[in-house]
C-alpha cells in the first residue's frame, strides 16, 4: 500500500495543469474576489471582515476543487484504461487504494491552501495569531479528505462521461451551501439549518470559528467525520465490488 500512496503522489505533481489550476486558481480568485474591497468593513451579521472571510472560504474551495474534481475523472479514466483492474489481482484491500487516492489528492490541497494564507497575510495584511494561522491552515487540509474520499467513490459510481458533470454538480452545491461563494449570513433561516448538515458548510465553519479565536465547533467535526467513513466506506465497497473490468 505505501508503494501505491508513493505512485500517486509521483502520478499527481507530474501532472503540471492539474497542479496549476489547483493550486494557483484559488489564489488568484480570492485575490480578484476581494479586489477593492474594504480591509475594515466587517459583514452583517459575522464579526468577521470580508477579506477574512473570503480567505478562509477560498483556502477551502481550492482543497475541495483539488480533491473532488481530480479524483472522481481520474479513476473513471483509470477504470476505463484497466489500471484498476491490474490492482484488483493484487493483493491491494479496498481501504489501501482508497487511503492512496486521499494521500495523492492531500498533496496538492495543502499547497493551495498555504498560498491563500500567504496572500492573506501579506497581500491582504490579514492579522491573526500564529497559531490561529497554523491551525486553520491544519483543519481546512484535514477537512479536504472529506471530499477527497466522495471524488473516489464518484470515480467508482461514473463512468468518464459523466464523471466530471456529477463531481462539478456536487462541488458547486457543497460549495455553494457552504458559504463559499456568498456569505453564509445572507442565507434564509431554513436553509442555514439544512446547510449545517452538509459537509460543504461544516467544512468552511471549521476555519471561521479559528478566526473567532475558538476551537472548532465539535459539531461541525462530527458531521465531517461522518460523511468521511460514508464516502470512504462506499468508496472501498465499490472498489471491492467492481467487476467491470475484472
Amino acid at each position: 500500500m505505501n508503494t501505491l500512496i508513493k505512485l500517486e503522489i509521483v502520478r499527481t505533481l507530474r501532472n503540471r495543469k492539474f497542479m496549476f489550476f489547483s493550486v494557483l486558481y484559488p489564489g488568484l480568485l480570492f485575490l480578484i474576489i476581494t479586489a477593492g474591497a474594504d480591509k475594515t468593513k466587517k459583514l452583517d451579521g459575522v464579526d468577521l471582515t470580508l477579506v477574512a472571510y473570503y480567505m478562509v472560504a477560498m483556502a477551502a474551495f481550492g482543497a475541495m476543487t483539488a480533491v473532488l474534481m481530480g479524483n472522481a475523472e481520474r479513476i473513471a479514466q483509470e477504470r476505463e484504461k484497466g489500471w484498476v483492474r491490474q490492482l484488483r489481482l493484487t493483493a491491494l484491500p479496498g481501504r489501501g487504494y482508497v487511503t492512496a487516492k486521499i494521500a495523492s489528492a492531500a498533496t496538492v490541497s495543502l499547497p493551495s491552501i498555504l498560498i491563500v494564507l500567504i496572500l492573506g497575510a501579506t497581500v491582504k495584511q490579514v492579522h491573526l495569531a500564529a497559531w490561529q494561522w497554523v491551525a486553520i491552515a491544519f483543519s481546512t487540509w484535514a477537512g479536504s479528505m472529506v471530499f477527497a474520499a466522495l471524488g473516489v467513490a464518484i470515480g467508482y459510481l461514473a463512468t468518464v462521461d459523466v464523471a466530471r458533470p456529477i463531481s462539478m454538480l456536487c462541488y458547486f452545491v457543497l460549495a455553494m451551501l457552504g458559504g463559499l461563494w456568498v456569505p453564509f449570513t445572507t442565507f434564509p433561516h431554513w436553509l442555514q439549518t439544512l446547510a449545517g448538515y452538509l459537509p460543504g458548510r461544516a467544512y468552511a465553519a471549521l476555519g471561521q470559528s479559528i478566526e473567532f479565536g475558538d476551537a472548532p465547533h465539535a459539531k461541525d467535526i462530527t458531521v465531517l467525520v461522518c460523511y468521511l467513513l460514508v464516502f470512504a466506506g462506499g468508496a472501498a465497497w465499490l472498489y471491492r465490488k467492481d467487476t467491470r473490468k475484472a
